[in-house]
């Protein structure tokens, strides 16, 4: 059991925590501003290109359930530390370079850094004081949609005014600034297990089989969904998955504990985290290009991409103020109905999406609606996580909580990407771009995600008071009313 350390300013420990998830998450939007200039800015091409933004992603998943499984094993705070030491290094190289092999040795690194989120969300509950921890949660979780909004905005302003290296070497100050702050604002918790080595050929094979699995679905667009390339990354990743689920099995210290990932609680809530993700990666791809579109074209809106991303950027303060409200609410009504909440939000914010896209104030109001979904909707999985798992495997249960958000991204960016190309329009010079129906077809299928998300989140088990002590099974919430 990790001995709780309670910091003399708990409010400032949540301030660096949500800083640094924060400007970890950022790095998942950093270069969308420059990436159609990318093929010229590395002397590369658009297909080579596009793995500056998919290895951030790619490392990002990976890196999050180790990093957890990691920080359980020799404390929460080192691996922090380190992933924000890691940040720093990214980002410094990826400003240093001008060519496509050191900017993606670079932007991997800066995906690991990643692991610093769920990390820290495992850690509030053990440095601030009970009445404090639900809205730290939920704040903490909130910067993984967060950091993402106003990622867009703030690159392309960085981007507009100066050379496109200026947006690294932000994000390098960002990260040093965060390094120190963590070293010395956040108190160390004596929760690491010694004796307890970290399963290696468990964290290669996650590793192998994500990557795999990851790469298939997010080129999907690129490639086809029936491309042998595709189809053959897919069914690999597939098939190392299970074939390492089996290893895990056997383990007597395993990097993820299996069976404790299927008791009902967390599964559920691991399952509705990929809908939710789904959902709300949908309005970061499809927003934006809409906004964008030519005004010939009778639905585009004509906004450069500074435009666009300032009227995006209201969603992400958005998300941080519905934050505490989702404390508040898991608080009163607890986590389980807090997320079907927000996934009721999320959904409600497309349907509205679906018959106001004619304006950019319109598509702001969307965007506020959809970002107040993901703000009280992603708050509320880790409290379901840490109220169902052991202190010892907090880490690695967030870890693999916020894997299943990425997951549930990574499927909805391919998923928008082959509906907006399966009904297009020609636009001069043999250009095509996709119809109104497209957009709509997309608003539909994110609606569809979010209320799945809300129908799942139904059956995780509530917890009555007893269930803490153990003398209590938790209730089905689909069998007893909730």
């Amino acid at each position: 059991m990790p001995s709780s350390t309670r910091t003399p300013n708990p409010r400032l420990a949540v301030v660096v925590l949500c800083l640094g998830g924060l400007t970890a998450a950022l790095t998942q939007t950093l270069v969308i501003p420059i990436q159609s200039e990318l093929p010229l800015l590395l002397d590369t091409s658009a297909a080579d290109a596009a793995w500056v933004v998919t290895i951030t992603l790619l490392a990002a998943a990976v890196s999050m359930p180790i990093a957890g499984s990691l920080a359980d094993l020799v404390g929460k705070k080192r691996v922090m530390v380190a992933s924000a030491g890691i940040l720093v290094v990214g980002s410094a190289l990826v400003a240093l370079s001008s060519t496509l092999a050191p900017v993606l040795v670079g932007r991997a690194l800066q995906g690991m850094a990643m692991g610093f989120i769920p990390v820290g969300i495992a850690m509030i509950r053990e440095i601030v004081p009970p009445k404090m921890a639900g809205g730290a949660v939920a704040a903490m979780s909130a910067t993984l949609g967060v950091g993402g909004a106003i990622g867009l905005p703030l690159a392309a302003w960085i981007a507009e005014a100066g050379d496109w290296h200026a947006l690294f070497w932000f994000s390098a100050g960002m990260a040093a600034l965060i390094t120190v702050l963590t070293a010395y604002a956040i108190p160390h918790v004596h929760d690491a297990r010694p004796g307890v080595r970290l399963d290696v050929v468990g964290a290669l094979g996650l590793a192998a089989g994500l990557v795999s699995l990851l790469v298939g679905i997010s080129k999907a667009t690129t490639w086809g969904w029936g491309d042998a390339r595709t189809l053959g990354a897919i069914a690999v990743g597939v098939v190392v998955l299970l074939a390492w689920g089996a290893f895990e099995l056997r383990q007597a210290e395993p990097l993820v504990d299996l069976r404790a990932t299927a008791k009902l609680p967390v599964l559920m809530t691991n399952v509705a985290a990929v809908a939710v993700g789904f959902g709300m990666m949908a309005q970061a791809i499809v927003v934006p290009q809409l906004l964008q579109l030519p005004e010939a074209t009778g639905y585009g809106l004509g906004q450069s991409i500074l435009a666009a991303g300032l009227w995006m950027a209201p969603g992400g303060l958005v998300m941080m103020l519905f934050a505490p409200v989702s404390g508040r609410l898991i608080s009163t009504i607890g986590a389980r109905l807090t997320l079907m909440i927000g996934a009721a939000v999320l959904g409600g914010g497309y349907l509205v999406a679906y018959v106001l896209m004619d304006a950019p104030w319109q598509l702001l109001i969307v965007s506020c609606i959809l970002s107040a979904g993901v703000g009280i909707g992603y708050a509320a999985m880790p409290t379901l996580i840490l109220d169902a798992v052991p202190p010892r495997e907090a880490g690695a249960a967030v870890g693999l909580n916020s894997l299943m958000r990425s997951l549930g991204t990574t499927v909805s960016a391919a998923v928008m990407g082959t509906l907006l190309t399966s009904k297009t329009m020609p636009i001069g010079d043999g250009f095509e771009i996709p119809t109104e129906g497209a957009f709509q077809l997309c608003f539909v299928v994110g609606a569809i995600a979010a209320f799945a998300g809300v129908a799942i989140a139904a059956f995780i088990p509530r917890r009555r008071p007893t269930d803490a002590a153990g003398t209590d099974e938790p209730v089905v919430a689909g069998v007893a009313a909730g």
